[in-house]
């Protein structure tokens, strides 16, 4: 879980940096970022998941993005030093964390 809590902040930091729209003070505000996504996600992540299941169905999985681009707007809203500009932008900055998070994942799973 802690190793998941670092992939994530690595992949939140990189996103950051790469993407306009997106500020995150520090590294350690990414692992913040991290540490509150992964919470809201577990406590909230499947109630979302089950109340948009045909959502999900009808759109072979990708409703999922918005889900997580949610998700990650409940975190700006929680953080100071984490800041999206806008819904577009949290959109996209879903889509390329959850994209980063598994090439990440993938490489350190095929060592």
């Amino acid at each position: 879980m802690l190793i998941n809590i670092l992939i994530l902040s690595v992949a939140v930091f990189l996103v950051a940096n790469f993407l306009p729209g997106i500020r995150v003070k520090h590294f350690g505000t990414a692992i913040w970022v991290a540490i509150v996504y992964s919470l809201i996600n577990f406590f909230f992540g499947w109630l979302l998941i089950l109340l948009s299941l045909p959502f999900i169905i009808i759109t072979f999985g990708l409703f999922k993005l918005v889900i997580n681009a949610v998700l990650l707007w409940l975190t700006n809203k929680m953080l100071d030093d984490f800041e999206i500009k806008d819904f577009f932008t949290t959109f996209i900055a879903a889509l390329c964390i959850t994209i980063v998070d598994s090439v990440i994942k993938w490489t350190m799973a095929s060592m």
